[in-house]
């Protein structure tokens, strides 16, 4: 089977397609439907009948990319851009540009084998629509609401603010019910909810959040969802004078990472097996930031654990540990 990386950007994306270990071709094509035609036409011309296409997990910009390529025939892998970038590192890459990058993930998927992606449910597909949307309107009325007290010197003016606000709050509700109907009306959303809110520290708006953005069957190990939310620990030692701080790589779903912050804090002061990571970190003397961190990625070992398990959260797992 013929491969193609695909480097993937807002408006446009770059693919190489590899056949017998070599590139055969490359193209750029805009990041949309007609986009997407001339892609599968582009395919056709070069007898790339089926191929096993590679992408980056960035966000919503390959999502419908993705989906395209998979009712195509198409097998799609999505992959982690940490993973792209360490492979980079090993084939000691130093030039970067959109066609470079495409033939890289091109040799990675060739060489590394990725599993195939599965588009989520049509339901999930909506919920992660309302919620993206969502995000972007409370974002708008943090800024209008941040205008609102910039002292404005026209009344006219403050009056307009205040008729936005009033509609981005009604946009928001309205969006907020439908994905309470929607969750309701849908049997496996709702178990799902269910799960993910016996965590201590979970509420059911960051249950949807976490369900819109993780779907746990492409996943096989709680570690792998750390790394795609960006929340495992990224060390810089050499030798033995360098030894710096490490930090979150945040190379991954941002969306995610934002979604367990304020649960973290709650998870801090209510959930027992929170309360006793926290008390050993802090025994070795870790900063704040750093016990944070390592909290929002024992949620999304959690959440990732009751869910692949389907049962609820057991208070008592500290003192009978399952791997997840």
């Amino acid at each position: 089977m013929d491969i193609l990386g695909i480097d993937i950007a807002k408006r446009k994306f770059d693919v190489a397609l590899q056949r017998e270990e070599r590139i055969i071709a490359t193209g750029q094509f805009n990041n949309d439907g007609q986009g997407f035609l001339k892609l599968q036409k582009w395919l056709r011309r070069r007898k790339a009948e089926q191929v096993h296409a590679c992408l980056e997990a960035t966000g919503r910009y390959g999502d419908e990319l993705a989906l395209f390529l998979h009712e195509q025939g198409h097998e799609v892998s999505i992959v982690n851009p940490s993973r792209i970038k360490a492979y980079a590192e090993s084939k000691l890459q130093r030039t970067k540009t959109d066609q470079v990058d495409a033939k890289l993930i091109a040799d990675f998927c060739a060489t590394q084998r990725p599993g195939a992606w599965e588009p989520p449910s049509e339901a999930q597909q909506e919920l992660q629509a309302l919620v993206r949307h969502i995000e972007r309107l409370k974002e708008e009325r943090t800024r209008a609401k941040n205008r609102r007290q910039s002292r404005v010197p026209s009344a006219v003016v403050l009056e307009a603010i205040d008729e936005h606000i009033t509609f981005l709050d009604a946009q928001i509700e309205k969006l907020e019910q439908r994905i309470r109907d929607l969750v309701d009306d849908d049997p496996d959303l709702r178990r799902q909810v269910e799960l993910l809110i016996s965590i201590p520290g979970i509420s059911e708006t960051t249950a949807t959040r976490f369900i819109a953005e993780v779907d746990v069957n492409r996943f096989s190990k709680a570690n792998q969802v750390a790394a795609y939310a960006g929340l495992t620990p990224r060390k810089h030692e050499s030798g033995s004078s360098v030894h710096r701080r490490g930090h979150l790589s945040k190379v991954g779903n941002r969306r995610l990472r934002a979604a367990f912050y304020m649960p973290a804090l709650a998870a801090m002061r209510s959930n027992p097996i929170i309360m006793n990571l926290v008390q050993r970190l802090e025994e070795r003397g870790k900063s704040k930031m750093t016990i944070v961190g390592a909290v929002m990625r024992k949620l999304i070992h959690l959440a990732f654990g009751v869910l692949k398990t389907r049962r609820p959260f057991d208070p008592n797992f500290i003192n009978n540990p399952v791997s997840t």
